[in-house]
């Protein structure tokens, strides 16, 4: 344990360097405001016993630099000593950043006692603070779990609505497109039932890393929507842009060599339906660009799947 002197009486910081060291700290000794605080900064002591009277400036000013030498979430006990014993000076030190009050001549058990009682302090604050740490971790896990679908890993379908309605906002803010992709795994109910449930969650597990793989920004979101039925957000995307991500992630999949005999490809695949609309050109939310990719996807697996198809609003009337 460090603990910095500042104390312009040499006769002073003599008995009290000497009490520190019976103690079993280590004594780091100043007589100048100016060199506690260079010595404040470079040897990052434990605890500070500070003379209010000081040669060059005051005790009062010292401990102010030293409190704005700290790092951020650091404390340093200040403990000032002063033949001065009226409350106004205490109130002052303490306004000053201090933290205790040691009036002279300085008596060896009162330090002894002060400085356990600091030390107690220290350890208590630092187990609050390494207890708030893993707070904050386990925080920040929950939250990523509660965003992740449990099966894939990838976000889930809560996250997918929170995330393409705070998108759709900004769109609509910006006077800038927003496009959707609605995936759906061809014939999968077929693959499950001759296959089995747990060569289907590798399955899927596959596809939605195939589809996290294929995002190529940070704004863009792939999320599985349910079931075998997963969806990709791409802001600031006009549709041709959406066609040509849409056309890489379904000639992906079949790369994955995932066979399935109940498919007319004998692999895995999927269809896809994309869809791009600007919010400020629409009266509705979100949802309308969900019906709206929807809609392109149940025209892409009456296709025949494994294709692609586009909201074209001329087909739907």
């Amino acid at each position: 344990m460090k603990i910095l002197i500042v104390e312009d009486s040499r006769a002073t910081l003599l008995i009290v360097s000497k009490f520190v060291e019976r103690f079993g700290a280590q004594p780091i000794c100043t007589e100048y405001g100016e060199q506690a605080i260079t010595a404040f900064h470079r040897e990052q002591p434990d605890m500070v016993l500070l003379d209010v009277v000081l040669p060059d400036i005051d005790g009062f000013a010292v401990a102010r630099q030293m409190r704005a030498l700290e790092k951020p979430g650091a404390w340093t006990p200040i403990i000032f000593l002063s033949g001065m014993t009226s409350d106004k000076d205490l109130e002052k030190g303490i306004a000053a950043g201090g933290d205790d009050y040691l009036y002279k001549p300085v008596s060896e058990a009162v330090l002894s006692a002060k400085i356990r009682a600091m030390q107690r302090i220290i350890q208590m604050r630092t187990s609050l603070v390494v207890l708030a740490r893993e707070l904050d971790t386990a925080n920040q896990e929950l939250k990523r779990l509660s965003a992740s679908d449990g099966l894939t890993g990838i976000a889930n379908r809560r996250f997918f609505d929170d995330h393409l309605a705070r998108e759709w906002r900004r769109a609509r803010r910006g006077s800038g497109e927003i496009a959707l992709l609605m995936c759906d795994v061809d014939h999968f109910k077929a693959f499950n039932d001759t296959y089995g449930h747990q060569p289907g969650d590798d399955c899927l597990r596959q596809i939605a890393q195939n589809l996290s793989r294929s995002m190529e920004r940070a704004s863009d979101i792939a999320a599985r929507y349910g079931g075998e039925e997963f969806a990709v957000i791409l802001p600031d995307t006009p549709l041709a842009g959406a066609r040509i991500v849409a056309e890489k992630i379904r000639m992906a999949v079949p790369n994955l060599n995932l066979a399935h005999s109940g498919s007319p490809y004998s692999r895995i695949t999927l269809s896809i339906g994309v869809a791009a609309l600007n919010p400020a050109d629409c009266a509705g939310e979100p949802q309308i660009l969900i019906e709206a990719a929807d809609r392109a996807l149940y025209r892409a697996k009456s296709a025949g799947r494994n294709t692609v198809c586009y909201h074209e609003p001329e087909l739907e009337h």
